[in-house]
């Protein structure tokens, strides 16, 4: 379980995930599965253990090792009349209760917060491996075209067909991060050129935001079978209020109020100018 030190707001109210966060002798940070538990309204922390497992199976699936996010640990419960045992809890990593937050009931309004809350840290945690704004850019532009062309197919499925209608479906997910814009208003509020796309106009802090919004956009049309232009638009809308009040939360700037940088489509150009380059080094 890696570190992830974050700077928060002081004049924000940390979030209810965070407020339980604990860090461990080595200076990583974890959470307790009962902990977790309580947070999450289970009551029966047996019907808890169910989650766990398919949040461990899903780990496994998906290439990484189960004992590096979740390790048995002991530790001491308070069972009620300030009495404490000593009882088998679950240390989690960040991707662990992330991978728990998505199998646990949708239901429940703490698990919808907690599904964007653990969604952008997880995302968080790998931008921070990348060592440069510019290769931060073009790794989240390059997953920004996946998930909008599964974004697209997640729509069509709960009933938003024409281009005009989903035209209208991506403005509500704009609306929704960016406190009641359209794509034609941040265009406009970016100064940007008719011919300019927003996306590419964007650093790596707003991608990464417009990817939270679209992946959990896709992930809640598809889970929850939502159906309907009128259902699928509040879907998207809600989403994106959702990373919009969690950015707020940690402090973070506004996304209509980010920088709009030189055009990505540059950069693309000099990285495939490089591999070239390292193509033909490679062949003499």
């Amino acid at each position: 379980m890696r570190e992830n030190n974050e700077i928060l707001n002081p004049n924000s109210e940390p979030s209810p995930f965070e407020k339980i966060k604990k860090i461990n002798e080595y200076r990583q940070e974890y959470w307790s599965s009962r902990e977790l538990s309580r947070l999450l309204e289970y009551t029966d922390y047996r019907n808890f253990l169910k989650v766990i497992e398919k949040a461990k199976q899903a780990c496994f699936n998906s290439g990484y090792e189960i004992f590096d996010h979740f390790v048995e640990i002991n530790e001491m419960v308070q069972i009620g009349s300030g009495a404490t045992r000593e009882m088998q809890s679950v240390a989690l990593s960040r991707y662990a209760c992330y991978l728990i937050i998505q199998n646990a009931d949708p239901s429940k309004e703490i698990v919808a917060l907690g599904q964007t809350y653990f969604a952008i840290q997880t995302r968080m945690q790998e931008l921070a491996e990348l060592d440069s704004e510019d290769k931060k850019r073009l790794f989240l532009r390059e997953e920004m075209k996946k998930h909008n062309v599964k974004l697209a197919d997640a729509a069509k499925n709960a009933g938003v067909i024409e281009p005009i209608d989903y035209a209208i479906f991506q403005d509500h997910g704009y609306k929704g991060l960016y406190g009641g814009l359209k794509a034609k208003d941040i265009h406009e509020k970016k100064r940007l050129k008719k011919s300019q796309q927003i996306l590419d106009h964007m650093g790596s802090t707003e991608l990464a935001a417009n990817l939270f919004r679209a992946t959990q956009t896709e992930d809640k049309l598809r889970r929850e079978k939502i159906k309907g232009k009128e259902k699928a638009n509040k879907t998207h809308y809600e989403v994106g209020k959702k990373v919009r009040d969690t950015i707020k939360e940690l402090g973070g700037t506004m996304p209509e109020d980010l920088p709009a940088p030189e055009s990505i489509k540059k950069l693309e150009q000099k990285k495939t100018k490089q591999l070239k380059a390292g193509e033909k080094d490679s062949s003499k």
